[in-house]
């Protein structure tokens, strides 16, 4: 099964465009107080996106890790019959 990136991914794009846009606004022809501001406001863009691209990765974590825990339960209950159907021809074995 093919391992997804996808938050990974979309968290190192949010933090190049921040990047990119902070070293954008320091070549600006714009004020101090100008460029200052700006860079304060895409700096709360970039928390604001990561924090979201965060819950998002909790969410999918917790689904995955319920898939695993479905798995993981129904694997016991398959090797529980395996062992029960073992049992029940050995006995059978036995009293042939």
């Amino acid at each position: 099964m093919a391992e997804d990136n996808g938050g990974s991914g979309i968290l190192w794009f949010v933090a190049g465009v921040a990047i990119g846009a902070s070293v954008a606004l320091l070549f600006a022809p714009a004020s101090g107080e100008e460029t200052r501001s700006q860079i304060a406001k895409k700096t709360e863009e970039g928390r604001a996106a990561i924090a979201g691209s965060g819950k998002e990765m909790l969410e999918r974590g917790k689904e995955l890790f319920e898939r695993g825990r479905k798995l993981a339960d129904e694997a016991a209950e398959m090797f529980e019959r395996g062992r029960k159907l073992v049992d029940s021809a050995a006995e059978n074995v036995e009293k042939a």
